[in-house]
Order: structure tokens, then sequence, then C-alpha cells
């Protein structure tokens, strides 16, 4: 099966290659010349141009995006929806907010084009361990991609699904994001507290192989938390400043709007934005506020501290 891939980052560059070793003809597009070239190595045909990359293409042809949500989702649409024809499909693979989905869908409609949203977990590990699929989207042009979500998870009968209508692809694997998030969050919590209890010399390390058996909080993320404290047992070099891609945050306003609590995902997503705040001056105020009520100390930093 035909399949046009914009954007090679490393997913979109590792879910070509996993394409083409599956049998599958892809023709790549990334406004990195490298990235195309790296491609066209593993088999791909590559395309300097969207335009030349729809005319590779056979009707009805697939186009899959694997590009930063909001504005280049949305360019790149733009350029594509006059170069396609009735019939053809787009395909979002990236992490776009379902509702800005919903939009795209109905917009592309207006044009008989289809629009399917593809919300894929995996990371680097895709290429060998398969991705996870979460599939919105109208049934007909979904059955017809099946051959491709077949070939990209870890088995043609696991780890991929049709959730529901368009936009419902985006929404599960938004939340599974902020799922992610608390994951996340407790395992550092709770290894941090072992760390801190110094009398008894743990090692991390070796906690984490024991849990890895056995235990209720198994997991692959544990066994990747296991991989990192090897490789580097103390943290060091790592700044503690997490990024965060916006799942999270869509998840915590959705659960407002639905009204579900979600504390746990809310404040790992809190505790990821705090880690950001090199001024830390709420902290700062703080301690002024107890010295003020109290007369507790207040520790001074240097000026090189103070930022």
């Amino acid at each position: 099966m035909q399949l046009g891939m914009i954007g090679l980052g490393k997913m979109g560059a590792n879910m070509s290659q996993r394409l083409v070793n599956a049998g599958h003809e892809v023709v790549g597009f990334d406004i990195d010349p490298d990235s195309i070239a790296r491609v066209v190595e593993y088999g791909a045909s590559g395309a300097s141009s969207l335009e030349e990359l729809v005319t590779q293409l056979e009707a009805p042809r697939v186009v899959w995006l694997m590009v930063p949500h909001g504005a280049p989702v949305d360019s790149t649409i733009e350029t594509l929806r006059p170069l396609l024809d009735e019939g053809d499909i787009i395909v979002d693979g990236g992490n776009s907010l379902y509702k800005e989905t919903m939009r795209r869908h109905a917009e592309c409609a207006t044009a008989g084009h289809h629009m399917i949203d593809v919300g894929t977990s995996g990371g680097v590990w895709g290429l060998t361990e398969g991705y996870s699929m979460m599939v919105g989207g109208d049934a007909a042009p979904v059955a017809h991609l099946t051959p491709i979500l077949e070939a990209l998870a870890p088995a043609s009968d696991r780890g991929w699904g049709h959730m529901g209508p368009t936009g419902s692809g985006h929404f599960v694997k938004m939340v599974h994001n902020g799922i992610e998030y608390g994951i996340m969050q407790a395992y550092a919590e709770g290894l941090a507290i072992l760390e801190a209890k110094e009398e008894f010399g743990l090692d991390l390390t070796k906690v984490g192989e024991v849990w890895q058996y056995g235990s209720v909080i198994r997991s692959w993320l544990l066994d990747l938390t296991i991989d990192a404290l090897r490789e580097n047992p103390t943290m060091a070099g790592i700044a503690p400043h997490v990024p965060d891609s916006g799942e999270g945050r869509w998840t915590v306003i959705e659960s407002i709007d639905l009204n579900v609590a979600a504390p746990v995902i809310t404040q790992s997503l809190l505790q990821r934005i705090g880690s950001r705040d090199e001024i830390g001056f709420s902290h700062r105020l703080v301690a002024a506020m107890r010295n003020q009520f109290g007369g507790h100390a207040v520790r001074k930093v240097s000026a090189d501290e103070s930022g």
C-alpha cells in the first residue's frame, strides 16, 4: 500500500522505516532535506515538496502528517487541500487537540476529503516494538487504512483500534498522556523518597529491578526508569526542568469541563510547570511572609543564585 509521510522527525522517520520493512511504499517529505535523505536510505521515496509528494501517490491517496500540533497542521492541510482529489485521506498522527481535529475534519469534508485522527504512542521504541494507535474517524477510510495500521502496530490484532468518530482518537491519546504524567510523577516521587533515606544506602537500580517482577507497579515505564538509573544513578548534569507538550494541560481542562476530578494528573502537571520557575518568586514570597508574621529566618542567596 502507498502512503505519503509528511514530517520525518524521530517518529515520522521511524514509522516510515517500519512501513517499508513491512512491504509498504512510502513517499516522505520534510522541510529538512537531510531528513528526506535518511528515509530514502531506508528504502522510501523522497519528495522535495508537497506537490511532488502528491503526484507520486495513486488515488485514493493517503497522506499521513507527523508535524507539531497547531499552526503547522493547519498550514500543511491548507497546502494539501487543492492538491488532493475527492476521496483522498488525510491522517493526523500527531498530538493535536481533538476540538481542532473536529474542525479540520469539517473543513476537509467540504472538499470531499476524509480526515482521520490517530493518537500515536511509542516514541523512539516504536520502530522495533510497534506503535499504540488510537484511531478516530469515519469507518470507511479507517477500513482503507487497516493494512497501514496493522503494520505500524505491535501486531496486526493488538495495540490499535478504532475508538469512534472524528476527534475520538486524539481525545483518547490526550487522556493517555495525562495518565502518563501521573505515573511518571509517582515513580519520581517514590524514588526520591528512597534516595533521601541516606542511612539505608539504597541502590535505586536494585530496588527497581526487584519491582520489575511480581510487583503490582511493574511496567514498561518502570523498565525505562531503571535504564535511566543504570546510566546515571545520581541524575548528574540533568537540569530539574520538565517540559510539557500540551496534552496534560488539555486533559486537566477537559476534566474541569466534564466535572470529573483528576487531582493526580492536575498535580503532576503543576509539578512540571513549577520545575521551570527559575526565579522561584512564589517560594521567595512565602519565605518573606513567614518572616513577617513569625520572625522566621530567611535564607539569603548570592547575586548569582538570585537570577
